[in-house]
């Protein structure tokens, strides 16, 4: 019997997941001018890294005070300086074609497209479980932004399931995407969030004791 399916979750993990997926999706969503993610793109510029560091839960307090000050330092010439918006439209919108594309289903289908098979799996699995999406219904669901909104939603709303998205629809994928990110970001910002994210993501495999099968990947 799988991990997720007989051990409930602490409110105290769950809130921690929520935070995480809080806190980093919508900076792979929103762009730092024409996005709405403006108060926390100053937050973070404004934060104190030693004691995030302390506080950030699931990764090695070493390894948080390093991103975390990547991402920072990103930050210090404002939210609105030509570095930090290009270079979030250069990973994420393009025109250009996208050095590490944010959704799942580029990795894992063999045509490399979006809107993929994997993509269609997670709807399915959503609408089984009676979960709506938690932003616009433009961009795939498999998108690294959008799913770890909908961590945080699952680990508040319906913790029931979170081990099952995460072994199934999440984690099956992130970490290789985020070693791409890690390379192609060209700012600092990102690449710290990059290195956040995935640190973030096994350290919540681990304390969740999930065991992911990983599918081929085709980028």
């Amino acid at each position: 019997m799988s991990e997720e399916a007989t051990v409930p979750l602490s409110e105290d993990v769950r809130e921690a997941i929520a935070f995480v997926g809080e806190t980093l999706g919508p900076f792979y969503l929103q762009d730092p001018v024409k996005g709405d993610a403006g108060p926390a793109f100053a937050a973070m510029a404004a934060i104190d890294v030693a004691q995030a560091a302390v506080e950030w839960p699931f990764v090695d307090e070493a390894e948080a005070r390093c991103d975390l000050d990547l991402m920072r330092s990103g930050l210090a010439e404002g939210i609105d300086a030509d570095g930090l918006v290009w270079e979030y439209r250069r990973l994420f919108i393009g025109p250009a074609p996208k050095p590490a594309p944010p959704w799942g289903s580029v990795y894992t289908d063999r045509e490399c497209v979006v809107f993929g098979a994997t993509t269609l799996e997670l709807r399915a699995w959503m609408r089984s479980h009676g979960i709506a999406r938690q932003t616009d219904d433009k961009t795939p669901e498999d998108h690294m932004g959008l799913m770890l909104v909908l961590m945080a939603w699952i680990a508040r709303n319906q913790p029931q399931d979170l081990g099952e998205f995460l072994r199934l629809h999440l984690l099956t994928w992130s970490s290789h995407f985020l070693d791409q990110l890690i390379e192609a970001a060209g700012q600092p910002f990102y690449e710290g969030l990059a290195r956040l994210t995935k640190a973030s993501l096994e350290g919540i495999q681990a304390e969740l004791g999930l065991d992911v099968v990983y599918p081929r990947f085709y980028r």
